[in-house]
């Protein structure tokens, strides 16, 4: 196992005049682990990533990189390569010119160079292209390109900002997994920012999830999929993302459209909840609460009903057998351990 490539964040602040872009952002990073900074857009994961890679500093706080605390240390000397989205990659070079230059930076010797520019092209596929120029490429084999030139450097600590943004939905797919892949056997930490919670979900060891500046929840996408800690986390992860309704809990049933449902939830007294449940997870038989299809999106193996309960849009995924019509009447009904309850006043998981 890598020794290298641990990162602690502790209590990062970064503010610009009145506005905070990160507020005491603190986590930590296990070497070789592949972690992900998920978020919206202008959340402050590219701000957290620009602050490890020391292209920004921050307002208050520390960076520690393998027990060494970095946070004034310029970016030539943290030992990092960065992945951007747009691949920043030199028109005028060839191919193995781009993979070569940063070592061509350090003063590697050139007797050296060759055999690790081709090593490095050879473990992302493009060792055929190194005679090219970017221009001449795909947009798959431009990131490929700008992936062994990260390579090439044997550097600790791998940032990728939305690598595979500029690909199509094929190719990122199977990019992803290559990618993966390759952090595997390189056994390199890789820091992974994206908005595209797929991807968070099927690449990352663990993810930290970012609302407005702030980290809402760390850990496993298992973890943070089954046990959202805030109705913004279960509105956003999901697709499509968890259904959240007004409700009533008493007595261990949640009270939702005038009908009266069992949740595994247990908490003292009644009171008002957001009831928060997985369109997965409901199920549609001959009874329960009676609801009207307004929609119905066709997608090939499952299809994705819009219901109206009483005036609030509930989305329920099913199979593509004996799917309703639009105007169809349905019973709807889920099992107690599939309710999530969240507080309307501080939004937070209730348990």
């Amino acid at each position: 196992m890598n020794a290298r490539g641990q990162v602690i964040f502790k209590d990062i602040w970064k503010k610009h005049g009145e506005f905070v872009a990160l507020k005491d952002v603190s986590f930590e990073i296990n070497p070789g682990e592949f972690f992900a900074l998920l978020g919206p857009s202008g959340s402050g994961k590219s701000t957290t990533l620009r602050i490890l890679a020391g292209l920004d500093a921050p307002t208050s706080g520390r960076v520690l990189i393998d027990g060494n605390d970095v946070t004034g240390v310029d970016a030539a000397d943290r030992d990092v390569a960065m992945v951007f989205q747009s691949y920043a990659l030199y028109p005028h070079m060839t191919v193995a010119e781009n993979i070569s230059f940063p070592l061509e930076m350090a003063k590697v010797p050139k007797s050296e160079i060759a055999a690790a520019v081709f090593d490095a092209a050879r473990k992302v596929k493009i060792e055929h292209l190194l005679d090219r120029r970017p221009g001449q490429l795909s947009g798959g084999q431009q990131q490929r390109c700008a992936l062994a030139r990260a390579i090439v450097r044997k550097a600790r600590l791998f940032l990728l900002d939305e690598p595979l943004s500029n690909l199509d939905a094929k190719l990122r797919l199977e990019t992803r997994v290559e990618l993966k892949k390759l952090q595997r056997s390189l056994d390199v930490t890789a820091v992974y920012v994206t908005h595209d919670q797929e991807e968070a979900m099927t690449l990352a060891d663990r993810m930290a999830v970012f609302m407005a500046g702030e980290i809402q929840q760390i850990g496993t996408p298992a973890e943070v999929f089954a046990k959202p800690n805030s109705i913004d986390i279960a509105g956003f992860i999901g697709n499509p993302p968890m259904n959240l309704v007004n409700a009533k809990y008493s007595d261990g049933d949640i009270i939702l459209g005038g009908q009266r449902f069992k949740t595994a939830v247990q908490i003292t007294g009644s009171r008002d909840v957001i009831a928060g449940i997985r369109p997965s997870a409901i199920r549609i038989g001959a009874d329960g609460l009676k609801s009207r299809v307004d929609l119905v999106e066709h997608l090939g193996d499952t299809a994705v009903l819009d219901l109206d309960i009483g005036g609030a849009l509930m989305r329920v995924r099913v199979g593509d057998e004996n799917v309703p019509k639009e105007g169809d009447t349905v019973s709807i009904s889920a099992r107690p351990q599939d309710f999530h309850l969240f507080d309307p006043e501080t939004r937070k998981r209730l348990v």
